[in-house]
């Protein structure tokens, strides 16, 4: 005689029930899911002028320039300027000319932090407009 029980047969007795593992499966996904944060990257918003070849009227506001050329360097009035300085100089020329724009012409091998740090600068020295104007290649 054998010893199984009357009813069920061999293979039903070898049988894993994978019922419970699916469950605790879904819900981990579910919980990583809901949990993840989902990140928005955060850039700098740019608006380049179109071109314009036409020569600006003889009463036009002058503007200050301040020029970051390829290797970071920042170049004001024909004349490099260090980096803690450039709030001093947008002063100074504001003092000259109060309405005037402050246009950053930076080249595209340029750090995007040096840029901050003079649009930064010009913000901090109340300059009503700071416009970017990257150097065409």
């Amino acid at each position: 005689m054998s010893r199984r029980k009357k009813g069920r047969s061999a293979d039903e007795s070898n049988d894993i029930d994978l019922t419970p593992m699916l469950d605790v499966v879904f819900i981990m996904l579910i919980f990583f899911i809901v949990t993840a944060s989902f990140v928005k990257e955060i850039g700098i918003d740019v608006n380049i002028p179109e071109d314009n070849n036409n020569p600006p009227p003889p009463d036009a506001p002058q503007n200050i320039l301040v020029r970051i050329t390829a290797d970071n360097q920042i170049w004001m009035e024909d004349r490099r300027v260090d980096e803690r300085a450039v709030r001093s100089n947008i002063e100074r020329m504001r003092a000259e000319l109060p309405k005037a724009t402050v246009i950053i012409s930076a080249d595209p091998k340029a750090h995007a932090g040096t840029y901050v740090l003079v649009a930064d600068a010009a913000r901090e020295a109340k300059a009503p407009n700071v416009v970017l104007a990257p150097i065409k290649q």
